[in-house]
């Protein structure tokens, strides 16, 4: 049996040497570096090399370049040749990483550089590209795997670290120690550097790689200029003047995302796809994802963790859910390229940041508290924030500046948006205490509150989409910050009537139910911002066809406006006008009756006989007439409200469709379907336009369309209209309603006369289930659609 030798290794008597001349303990070495005292003793003894991270730190902290602390073999004069020309043409691979096994995608980024870094160029010589991107999104791999994947295209590759000037210019002495220069016995480090730009210049085939090139001013100074080369930055910074040429480095996308965490964690191997994972796991992968917002260092923290635990994917997400703040401050025991953590490499930069520019500092406070993606850069300008709308524009811009310089924010010139990663925002907000969280929260409530616009007209539409992802983030802290300021509900309360108005009821009902909760808990039990808040959500639950929930809220407000406001309140009349629309919408037309003629009179007495607000119970109180078949007193009704729309609106608004809709409908219920056409395809085409292709509004006038022209006997028309009214109705998932119901009737009767009785049946069983749930079984609508529906039946017989 043969013994295996033990390796033996050559110490590093040079460090040790250098250690030992300053009285330093490997301790002391090891505490000034951020390392263990074993793994300085292991470089002394030559068990094991530093990386290039410590590299660096270990020239800065002694003042020597690598070659002096045995980092380096020096190359003998016996190996080199001594003509200039033969040392040019030496290969030299000066790269201190090794090659990174889990690197994923990226193959876009790469290519562009490739082809970038090569294109023709006239004006100079060099081609300078640099890398820019936040901290841990990954610029340094990808410089690491073009120089790999590119390191036949080279003679010399050289990677120098400028993190600092102190490591920029010991990089620049060791190429001179590399390439044997003449020079690098000076004492004067300038003349060194001179010596080395000089030899870029005068050669070619090289890339020179600087990595962590944060401070453009220090970099100026020390690379050569006009060279016959290829230099490569990688720098969060994003403004890099003539310097160099950008390239954008973003976080990853969702299958490179997926694919890295999972071979980083040890689940597939390098060549694996993600078809070969299971269903659970991938589903966990991709949510991991998500919560680290696609951030590579982030995803090579997880997978560590994940590997290192032993622990399953699933069992990741939720522990990360809980611990957050520990686990993004974790990096692993085992030794990388990028000891630090998420939580070190972006606290490093706030901490430049702050203490460069304390309102940069405190803009990145509030952007974390904000929907990140896309902040208005008015929202600081003109939030009503007293640290940030006094500011002179060129301060703001200078902020903005400063943590740009960090890839903190990136702008978008084009819209006015600023935008910031989750991360920044999640470390940002765990370095704070809860009071200080507090407050930025409720900062971010008041100045979106300050340009959300007051009312949510349609000719504010285009304001309140701008601004609806912040208002929507703001409910998330109103909600997780118990915030009870009075900017709350207020805020709540006019992004869910934008909402409503874009039939988005799911998104829009939890914001007036949270407006509600915070009234009732700060005001009076018959406040009358109580009542508008029940108000609009009752009329949320009409629209969803919930009478029993509509009814009894619009009788709260009802009861509130009448006790608070006095009876000739124009809040009163929209009260009246709202609960007689209820019973109207329910066949009970005796009692709606006397509520919109109330409700007219009430607006008449406060607003006049010509207010915009008088249209809308002269409206009802027309349909309900058609309705009972009193056309004569119908008419009247509508064309006044329509008037008075045309006049206060002009003939584009919305609110003038809806008139015109009304009027439609009541032609067509006397077959003037001339008529009827012309004032549908009005309205339609207004809401179209205004409101896009799939409000819920433009289902009446394409079930009125429908409807003539089903009578024209003009099917294919009819059928198109009607199944495209009914995608409408049943894509906002609303509760089944009257006009559900009637647009149901509708379509089964085209069926019947098409001879589909079997579909025909079906819709009318549909109809009538509704019909009997809402307006009971003996009455005339419910009567009459069973009448169609036992026709069909015996038609099948």
């Amino acid at each position: 049996m043969m013994l295996k030798q033990k390796r033996h290794h050559a110490p590093n008597l040079k460090l040790r040497q250098a250690r030992e001349a300053r009285n330093w303990t490997q301790l002391e070495v090891a505490d000034a570096l951020g390392t263990t005292k074993l793994v300085v003793g292991r470089w002394e003894r030559g068990e094991r090399t530093p990386r290039r991270f410590y590299w660096t730190r270990l020239c800065e902290l002694f003042g020597k370049t690598a070659v002096e602390l045995g980092l380096q073999v020096e190359v003998t004069q016996a190996t080199i040749p001594q003509d200039d020309a033969e040392v040019a043409n030496l290969p030299i691979w000066n790269i201190p990483y090794s090659r990174n096994p889990f690197f994923t995608g990226r193959a876009e980024i790469l290519q562009t550089l490739h082809e970038r870094l090569n294109q023709d160029h006239t004006l100079a010589l060099t081609q300078s590209w640099a890398l820019s991107g936040l901290g841990g999104i990954g610029k340094t791999q990808v410089a690491l795997e073009y120089a790999y994947q590119h390191r036949q295209d080279y003679r010399f590759v050289f990677w120098v670290s400028a993190a600092t000037q102190e490591s920029l210019r010991t990089g620049l002495v060791t190429i001179a120690e590399t390439l044997q220069l003449p020079e690098k016995e000076e004492r004067d480090q300038n003349r060194v550097i001179q010596a080395v730009k000089q030899w870029f210049v005068s050669h070619k085939g090289w890339l020179l790689i600087l990595d962590n090139a944060d401070d453009i001013t220090a970099i100026y100074d020390v690379i050569p200029s006009g060279q016959p080369g290829h230099l490569l930055f990688t720098t969060r910074a994003q403004a890099l003047g003539s310097l160099a040429q950008r390239i954008e480095i973003e976080t990853m996308g969702m299958v490179e995302g997926t694919l890295f965490l999972l071979r980083r964690a040890k689940f597939l191997s390098s060549e694996a796809s993600l078809d070969q994972v299971a269903e659970a796991d991938l589903a966990a992968a991709e949510a991991i994802v998500i919560e680290m917002d696609f951030l590579p260092l982030a995803l090579d923290q997880a997978g560590a963790y994940i590997e290192e635990v032993g622990c399953s994917l699933a069992a990741y997400l939720e522990l990360y859910r809980v611990h957050r703040k520990e686990l993004l401050g974790r990096r692993s025991h085992i030794p990388t390229d990028h000891p630090e953590s998420v939580t070190t490499t972006l606290s490093l930069s706030f901490q430049k940041v702050e203490q460069a520019n304390l309102i940069a500092a405190n803009l990145l406070r509030l952007c974390a508290f904000l929907e990140p993606d896309a902040i208005p850069e008015e929202l600081v300008s003109e939030g009503r924030d007293p640290a940030f709308s006094a500011l002179n524009p060129l301060l703001l811009d200078e902020a903005i500046k400063e943590l740009r310089i960090f890839s903190l924010l990136r702008r978008d010139a084009g819209t006015r948006t600023l935008r910031i990663h989750r991360l920044v925002q999640a470390v940002l907000k765990d370095g704070m205490e809860a009071s200080e969280q507090q407050q930025w929260a409720e900062r971010a409530i008041r100045m979106t509150n300050a340009i959300f616009p007051a009312s949510v007209e349609a000719t504010n539409w285009s304001h309140c989409l701008r601004y609806l992802s912040q208002a929507q983030n703001c409910a998330g802290l109103i909600q997780s910050y118990q915030v009870m300021l009075e900017e709350a509900p207020s805020l709540l309360l006019r992004t869910a009537n934008y909402l409503q108005d874009h039939a988005l009821y799911e998104q829009a009902e939890p914001l007036y139910q949270q407006a509600l909760r915070i009234q009732e808990q700060s005001l009076e039990p018959n406040h009358s911002e109580i009542a508008q808040v029940c108000h609009f959500l009752s009329s949320l639950y009409s629209q969803k066809g919930q009478y029993e929930q509509a009814v009894p809220l619009c009788q709260r407000a009802l009861q509130i406006r009448e006790k608070c406001l006095g009876l000739d309140h124009p809040d009163v009349g929209a009260s009246l006008n709202r609960l007689a629309t209820l019973f109207a919408m329910q066949g009970k037309y005796e009692q709606a009756e006397p509520l919109f003629k109330q409700s007219i009179h009430t607006f008449e007495q406060a607003l006049g006989s010509d207010h915009l607000e008088l249209a809308i119970p002269i409206d009802g109180l027309a349909i309900l007439w058609t309705t009972q078949k009193k056309y004569e007193q119908a008419g009247p009704l509508f064309h006044r409200a329509l008037n008075i729309r045309e006049q206060v609106l002009g003939t584009e608004h919305p609110d003038m469709a809806a008139s015109l809709n009304n009027i439609a409908s009541f032609y067509e219920e006397q077959n003037q379907d001339e008529n009827a056409e012309v004032f549908f395809l009005r309205a339609l085409h207004i809401w179209e336009q205004s409101l896009g292709v799939n409000h819920p509004y433009l289902a009446y006038p394409l079930n009125g369309l429908a409807n003539i022209y089903r009578k024209q006997q003009k099917y294919p028309q009819a059928d198109s209209f009607y199944l495209r009214a009914l995608r409408i109705k049943e894509n906002i998932r609303a509760q089944d309603s009257p006009d559900l119901a009637q647009l149901l009737c509708d379509l089964a009767a085209l069926r019947q006369e098409q001879g589909n009785l079997m579909e025909a049946k079906s819709l009318y069983q549909r109809a009538l289930t509704i019909k009997e749930q809402i307006f009971g079984m003996q009455h005339q609508e419910t009567v009459a659609t069973r009448a169609d529906y036992f026709e069909v039946l015996q038609r099948m017989e």
